[in-house]
């Protein structure tokens, strides 16, 4: 469709209301329980995409993209590692990945588990050293947002479990809550604590700045929850509830990601004080999007919402257009959304979709 499809898509004069606000301030009214100027809309997709739209729209670079786009994109800051080198194919834990190529894109996968061989926790105990926040330098992160004071900004947050699974490999891990709980904890408590540290010296390093703490962990599959309610509560909701608690003492707000159907302990992370349930697959079993809205809209603001399992990816244009003004009205009634992927947009998904989602929820209002 090429450049006559940007050219008749993409016209500010077509805009009916003038925007008045950044994007940092359209996300603060979103999270104040405020009426924005519009919809704020977010950004996540693979290299490959971003690469793709970098051609396609003539940008040189990210910011031109949300700028083009009207994206209300998310800052992400983080510490430098100053530590001893890492080979390439490995991480700070000392998990080994390797590129897989699936064909639409390439993608990391763990291959070698440090903690798999061990049977105990004493084992463990003896064999393995936790990284720690002085393996980081912290001094350049407030070089990291110049350029973007007009954007909110994310540092710091949370998802331990899915570095356990690697250290562990997946199916040793789920196996640990019942039959090593002991082992389990420990190694939460390490990872948590190095989250926290870490979190904490973000913070210090631009007080007042950091609008966002990512607090994860995959919680749901397509048709309901990976855990049992009473594993949730046990290994991660007390120490997931540390981690908000310090965002809240630093004025930042806790960013909750879980995919897949998890409706049902919900209220367990608004409990706990989450302020952003993201991404919204609302086509997995019991999240519907009205349902959600009603039990749960005056309590947390909703972050994703388009599918990215057909829609984006396999849809039409039409059917993206519909799936937006759907969310806009139905996760967006009196507020309280933001409109974003479900997870990041793959390489497979045609330009003229992702364009069609941006550009109509410009349009939305």
């Amino acid at each position: 469709m090429g450049e006559k499809y940007y050219t008749r898509e993409f016209r500010d004069e077509d805009k009916m209301t003038e925007e008045t606000m950044t994007p940092k301030e359209r996300w603060f009214a979103v999270l104040k329980g405020r009426k924005p100027d519009r919809v704020p809309m977010d950004y996540w997709a693979t290299d490959e995409v971003t690469q793709k739209l970098v051609q396609y729209l003539g940008c040189t670079s990210l910011k031109e993209i949300y700028e083009h786009l009207h994206i209300d994109a998310v800052i992400k800051v983080k510490p430098n590692y100053v530590g001893p080198p890492i080979p390439e194919d490995a991480d700070i834990f000392g998990c080994r990945y390797r590129n897989v190529n699936y064909g639409t894109g390439v993608y990391r996968e763990c291959i070698c588990h440090p903690l798999a061989e061990y049977k105990t926790l004493r084992e463990i105990e003896k064999n393995i050293t936790w990284p720690s926040t002085e393996l980081y330098d912290y001094s350049g992160i407030s070089d990291q947002i110049v350029g973007y004071e007009d954007y909110p900004i994310q540092g710091g947050g949370s998802e331990p479990f899915l570095d356990y699974k690697n250290l562990r490999g997946q199916q040793q891990a789920f196996a640990d809550l019942i039959l090593n709980p002991d082992i389990v904890h420990f190694c939460l408590d390490k990872m948590f604590d190095f989250c926290y540290d870490n979190t904490k010296l973000i913070y210090e390093q631009i007080p007042g700045k950091v609008l966002l703490s990512y607090v994860a962990e995959d919680l749901g599959s397509q048709t309901g929850l990976l855990f049992s309610p009473a594993h949730i509560h046990e290994f991660f909701i007390p120490r997931m509830k540390r981690m908000i608690e310090l965002a809240h003492h630093h004025s930042v707000y806790a960013f909750f990601h879980s995919d897949g159907a998890i409706r049902r302990i919900i209220p367990d992370m608004i409990e706990a004080g989450v302020d952003v349930l993201n991404p919204i697959q609302w086509k997995c079993q019991g999240m519907d999007r009205e349902g959600l809205k009603r039990d749960f809209g005056d309590k947390i603001v909703f972050h994703g919402g388009m599918d990215n399992q057909y829609t984006l990816p396999f849809g039409s244009e039409e059917e993206v257009r519909r799936e937006v003004k759907d969310n806009v009205n139905i996760l967006g009634r009196d507020g309280g959304y933001i409109l974003a992927p479900c997870h990041n947009i793959q390489p497979i998904t045609p330009i003229c979709n992702i364009l069609a989602l941006y550009d109509e929820g410009y349009h939305q209002g």
